[in-house]
């Protein structure tokens, strides 16, 4: 009688283990089909698309905007300081600009943001009068950066307070939002951290994108105007 106990026991055991390891083949085959589908709401935006695997096997997206290339990529972030993970989507306009030094306006910083160099940049420039006031402002030449009065009609990019990072630099334009965080419950009773199986909203990116494409048509207007008024 124990044995037949003991056999069932063994039995019930090892079908809990098959079942839990199916849960888990399935859970992780999701998890890589919404990761890599995680732009595709998004591509009717871009023309000349190019698809890519980025970080933690979310999809990289890059093509043309409006004429303009673009690249898109998502990065999550899990450290433990945070209160929650984070998923941040990175928009970047990866086209020459006629500057010289590198601008980057970070709102709230805190040094280990992995989507960033900020921390990197060894100059820190006061805060203009109207700008945000939770932004920090580094450069790598403070005597060379853009102008304010440049970026202060784009401000309006940080109404929305998931807007992480502005990054002007002679190798481009980027901006860093969140996208999502993960479910509050699920993370702190279970430390589930997954996010990104809802892809992201294509109104959302074409707002960013509209502000970028805005503000790299004054950085170029504002270099030839400079130009002109040295040579006339």
């Amino acid at each position: 009688m124990d044995r037949l106990i003991l056999l069932a026991l063994a039995a019930g055991l090892g079908l809990t283990f098959v079942m839990l390891a199916f849960r888990t083949i399935r859970a992780d085959r999701e998890r890589k089909a919404y990761r890599a589908s995680y732009f595709d709401a998004c591509k009717s935006l871009l023309t000349e698309r190019r698809r890519g695997e980025g970080t933690a096997g979310f999809a990289r997206l890059s093509g043309r905007y409006r004429g303009r290339l673009v690249d898109l990529q998502a990065m999550p972030d899990t450290l433990t300081f945070r209160k929650l993970p984070a998923l941040w989507v990175m928009v970047t306009l990866p086209e020459p600009l006629p500057v010289r030094a590198t601008l980057d306006l970070m709102m709230r910083p805190t040094g280990l943001e992995p989507f960033s160099n900020f921390n990197l940049l060894p100059d820190q420039i006061a805060l203009p009068a109207g700008f945000p006031e939770a932004a920090t402002i580094r450069s790598d030449d403070a005597a060379a950066i853009p102008p304010e009065a440049l970026l202060r009609p784009h401000l309006g990019l940080f109404d929305d307070p998931r807007m992480k990072e502005l990054i002007v630099s002679p190798k481009g334009l980027r901006a860093v939002f969140l996208a999502e965080e993960a479910d509050r419950t699920r993370y702190l009773v279970f430390r589930d951290a997954e996010m990104g199986a809802r892809q992201l909203d294509p109104a959302r990116l074409e707002s960013v994108l509209d502000a970028l494409a805005s503000l790299r048509e004054d950085v170029v207007k504002t270099r030839a105007s400079h130009s002109e008024s040295r040579t006339a």
